[in-house]
């Protein structure tokens, strides 16, 4: 795998993909620990805050990947990655000066949200343009890598970061994060070419879109996989960190430090994920992840404070591996099979169902909380994201050894 980082503007990519990813993960932390700790938030506005974070897919995902097939993709990038440097640097701003509120944090995450949403697709849009097919899973391991040392990486250094200078120097930090990848991303160098002009109806470019999707039926059952296990996976992060503090009594140091060493079980998917494939065949590494990633959450559940907590890290080792597995596979099956002039529209349809469904998981994992107790709300996320691995062995993937990453583009009529 390091041979794919012989190409110097992947190697650009994979930095300033890591730099966001860092990023993500300490605002991933930070935000919802600071509106609960100084904002005095309940966990219903908690959970608010990740309901805004992921509602711009649900709004503008199909249309930015209609929009991202018309574009070239560098510049999105490097523009999402500007505007949510100023986004996450109003917070410290506003906090410096004793105007921080709630309704501030909102706006952030809204307007972050729907950079976060060009970014993500212009991302899996722009990467095959500067690797071959035949490089996608090597290269889609090294981002998820990156995602691997975000996921351990990050929460500690925000937890130590807050534990030591508060919640808005590390949102400072998370800005400069981004405009350290924005720099990353200007230094490549393999032209970006501008699609050629053509007719263009935003209705009829998002059916082809859903229509490519749709039609699949290993892209439809993964697709259809993923949002259900969003939904609950979101209702768990909504409530989260409220348990952290509020029934495990952690301090910000050590929920950074116990989400640390719970994302482990990343760093380990991405170092045996193309072993698994190799081995196994992809399609049935993908069954692999999906089985250890459909029993992860509900020891979640059974924590408490002490030795109790070694409940919280099995789930999150689990989580995280389960996680990083599937996703290695099949973005780079989805990448492979479908034609470039498709892949922004695809990206998004696969991106607005899974994160569509996120705000509502969130305001249901806030409500469920309310109306009972967070703990009930990870019984409830265990076992919905355990019946959704259902849908994996009622697919055709279940006959199949590998994924058929050789076979061509899916027909869109």
């Amino acid at each position: 795998m390091r041979g794919i980082l012989r190409s110097p503007d992947f190697r650009r990519l994979w930095l300033a993909d890591g730099l966001s990813q860092v990023g993500n993960r300490i605002d991933f932390l930070v935000i919802p620990l600071l509106a609960t700790t100084a904002l005095a938030a309940s966990v219903a506005e908690v959970s608010l805050l990740r309901t805004l974070s992921t509602l711009p897919y649900l709004l503008l995902g199909l249309q930015v990947g209609a929009w991202c097939d018309r574009m070239r993709n560098r510049p999105v990038l490097i523009t999402a990655d500007l505007a949510r440097a100023a986004l996450i640097g109003s917070v410290p701003l506003a906090a410096l000066f004793g105007s921080l509120s709630l309704s501030h944090l909102y706006a952030v995450v809204l307007l972050a949200g729907v950079f976060t949403v060009f970014f993500n697709v212009a991302h899996q849009t722009y990467l095959p343009n500067l690797v071959e097919r035949g490089e996608l899973p090597a290269a889609n391991a090294r981002l998820q890598t990156n995602l691997s040392v975000a996921a351990i990486a990050g929460p500690g250094l925000g937890g130590l970061i807050v534990q030591f200078i508060g919640g808005a120097g590390a949102m400072a930090v998370d800005a400069l994060t981004y405009l350290w990848s924005a720099a990353w991303l200007h230094r490549i160098r393999t032209p970006d070419v501008r699609p050629e002009p053509a007719e263009r109806n935003l209705r009829r470019e998002i059916g082809e879109g859903l229509r490519t999707v749709l039609r699949h039926p290993i892209l439809r059952a993964i697709t259809l996989h993923s949002a259900v296990s969003s939904l609950f996976q979101s209702m768990f992060m909504a409530v989260a960190v409220v348990f952290s503090v509020r029934d495990l009594h952690l301090e910000p140091f050590m929920i950074g430090l116990v989400n640390t060493v719970s994302l482990t079980g990343a760093l380990l998917a991405s170092a045996v994920a193309r072993r698994l494939g190799a081995r196994f065949g992809a399609a049935r590494a993908l069954f692999i992840g999906g089985a250890v990633y459909s029993v992860s959450f509900l020891p979640n559940a059974f924590a408490t404070p002490g030795w109790g907590l070694a409940w919280y890290v099995a789930g999150g080792i689990a989580s995280s591996f389960g996680i990083i597995v599937l996703g290695v596979f099949t973005v780079s099956f989805q990448q492979a099979i479908t034609p470039h002039e498709l892949l922004g529209r695809v990206s998004s349809v696969s991106q607005t169902v899974v994160f569509g469904v996120a705000p509502l998981g969130s305001l249901l994992g806030g409500f469920i909380a309310e109306l009972t107790t967070t703990r009930v709300t990870l019984y409830v996320c265990g076992i919905g994201i355990l019946a959704a691995s259902a849908i994996l062995v009622a697919s055709p993937l279940r006959k199949m050894r590998d994924l058929p990453l050789a076979e061509g583009a899916v027909p869109n009529n």
